[in-house]
């Protein structure tokens, strides 16, 4: 049963915005040309310091039937997408990044798809990946082009969609709950915390969104960001992803999880070398106790006793030395 606010047949789109004016007018201009209706637009400015407020406030008055702002201090990706899922009316929930479009025909292609399939939660469909201002061409993006049925296990593998790939249905984000405050792969961690659902995807064979890469700065940089923090978020996502795939079960010992492991490995290195010591071995003992006894490799123990001998950033150093000694010696 819907929520008494949903909107039967409304698709909402969440667009989280800072300081990018030009690229928000024509982000909200490509969901206002979508040959599906009824539509409303959520935008949500996160703290931006330059002229985007009124051009979304100019936005609104030209379209306020479709389309309204929030405003909030900077948080970060996250909270914002969650300040636009709570403000939310339809049925169906679209985010987009201020910096990517949707095709015309994406929300009819896609309701369609998830109105003769009652049992999908998410329709999906192929997406484009280019640099702002140059000419798309058809190619789908990551494995946007693949007929895949459901989230687990392909999404542990990676994130293999983008933002503006997917339509979800809203009763699926209700249960998923808020966006996390991750600075970094938030987007990850939020389409894997819905995939322990169980929930079952509807392919549309047809390009639906452009992903667009431009020099500005995206809305998970932030000016003091370091090395350090961004290492930090990335550790405290993959924990929380490690944790949804346990959790939907899937096997130590299939592909998507053996992969798993060895990212966070490789991460748990990273953050040693970064000097974030505690991150790096909380890594390690994930990796160890998510690896299956039939597949475990002496590396991981081996590097966790140096750790212990030598500190984890001077075993990742040593690490990373050894492996360029080897790559020169092949």
């Amino acid at each position: 049963m819907l929520h008494e606010q949903v909107r039967h047949g409304l698709v909402t789109t969440i667009i989280p915005v800072q300081n990018r004016p030009r690229l928000l007018a024509e982000a909200v201009a490509s969901v206002l040309a979508q040959t599906y209706r009824p539509i409303e637009i959520v935008v949500v400015d996160d703290g931006s310091t330059d002229d985007t407020p009124q051009v979304a406030e100019t936005l609104r008055e030209r379209h306020p039937d479709e389309v309204a702002v929030l405003r909030q201090p900077n948080c970060g990706p996250g909270p914002a997408r969650e300040a636009g899922r709570r403000a939310a009316r339809g049925e169906f929930v679209q985010y987009l990044d201020s910096d990517d479009l949707l095709l015309p025909d994406k929300f009819e292609r896609q309701v369609a798809a998830l109105q003769a399939d009652i049992e999908a939660g998410i329709a999906y469909g192929k997406t484009r990946y280019y640099q702002h201002g140059a000419e798309p061409l058809d190619v789908a993006w990551k494995r946007t082009g693949e007929c895949i049925e459901t989230l687990f296990p392909s999404m542990l593998h990676s994130r293999w969609w983008g933002t503006s790939t997917p339509l979800y249905r809203r009763a699926l984000l209700d249960r998923a709950g808020a966006w996390s405050d991750l600075w970094l792969e938030e987007d990850w961690e939020y389409d894997c915390r819905i995939a322990t659902q169980g929930v079952r995807l509807a392919f549309c064979d047809t390009f639906v969104s452009d992903e667009r890469e431009h020099r500005g700065e995206r809305l998970s940089r932030f000016e003091a960001a370091t090395q350090r923090r961004t290492l930090a978020s990335r550790a405290e996502a993959h924990r929380r992803i490690l944790g949804h795939a346990q959790a939907a079960g899937i096997p130590a010992d299939s592909p998507e999880m053996r992969h798993f492991v060895r990212e966070l490995f490789f991460l748990c290195r990273q953050c040693g070398a970064a000097g974030l010591a505690a991150e790096s071995r909380l890594l390690h003992r994930l990796a160890v106790a998510a690896t299956a006894p039939a597949t475990a490799t002496p590396d991981l123990r081996v590097y966790g006793a140096l750790a212990r001998m030598l500190g984890w950033r001077a075993t990742a150093r040593l690490a990373g030395l050894s492996e360029r000694l080897r790559q020169r010696i092949a």
